[in-house]
């Protein structure tokens, strides 16, 4: 896993957590994040940035997401893939360092870690119409297809999912 695959992944666990306990402390939070990315500065500013970003933006990345998927209401989706699809749909649509093809490639890893064997397919299907939104003078033609100076280096330490009791912002 990358480094920025794991702030994703971090930023994941922080914004499925404040859905489901929006009374968590923002200094809760910051120790979380630092903890679970070793207090790594660089790491630490992109993964805040991923979850202030689509905090932020949730109406805009929320109404993009509700335009294109068809037959699914926001609230009856599964809440991991919700805010996986949040925090996708950001990086298409706001984020200015990230291809497009990464960050559906991103979100796509974590649907098939976090969530159900389906979530993966839903999830791409999803972001692929939501890039699609995007005006076509916005989208270079050509996008690497890995990120810019991300490190092939993984994290050390345990893996854990965001429920993981005594590792969550609330513990």
């Amino acid at each position: 896993m990358t480094r920025r695959s794991r702030g994703r992944e971090v930023a994941l666990q922080v914004l499925y957590q404040l859905e489901q306990n929006s009374g968590v402390m923002t200094a809760d939070v910051r120790r979380f994040i630092d903890r679970r990315l070793l207090r790594d500065r660089p790491l630490v500013e992109f993964t805040t940035g991923l979850i202030e970003g689509v905090r932020q933006n949730q109406p805009q990345i929320d109404e993009a997401i509700k335009q294109v998927a068809e037959n699914w209401r926001l609230d009856r989706m599964a809440a991991i893939d919700r805010n996986i699809l949040r925090l996708g749909a950001f990086e298409i649509l706001l984020g200015s360092d990230v291809p497009a093809k990464v960050a559906i490639n991103e979100a796509l890893e974590l649907a098939k870690r976090y969530s159900t064997a389906q979530s993966s397919r839903f999830v791409n299907g999803i972001l692929d119409k939501v890039l699609q939104l995007q005006a076509p003078a916005s989208r270079s033609g050509a996008e690497p297809e890995s990120e810019p100076d991300v490190a092939a280096e993984t994290q050390p330490g345990p893996e854990s999912s965001p429920t993981t009791a005594g590792e969550g912002p609330a513990a």
